[in-house]
């Protein structure tokens, strides 16, 4: 699945829009490397989302195209 969705899907980042854009403008990391939204998700990813002042940092569990709100949050685990 690619990272916009997945983020998306997963509800760290609202709209796939806003994803696709903190992509671009390399707020979002995969594995330590900046990554566009195009990139395809795997199990084990480590993702960092810059919020501003505060970073968000996350391990993929499970990729799933369709997660409902209860089930989104059991997609990752929260690192830091």
């Amino acid at each position: 699945m690619r990272l916009d969705k997945y983020l998306k899907v997963s509800r760290i980042i609202k709209r796939r829009t806003v994803a696709n854009d903190a992509c671009d403008a390399a707020r979002v990391t995969v594995n330590g490397r900046p990554a566009k939204a195009s990139y395809e998700v795997k199990e084990n990813d480590v993702i960092e989302v810059a919020f501003g002042a505060r970073t968000l940092k996350i391990r993929v569990t499970t990729v799933k195209e369709i997660a409902g709100k209860a089930d989104a949050a059991s997609l990752y685990e929260v690192i830091e």
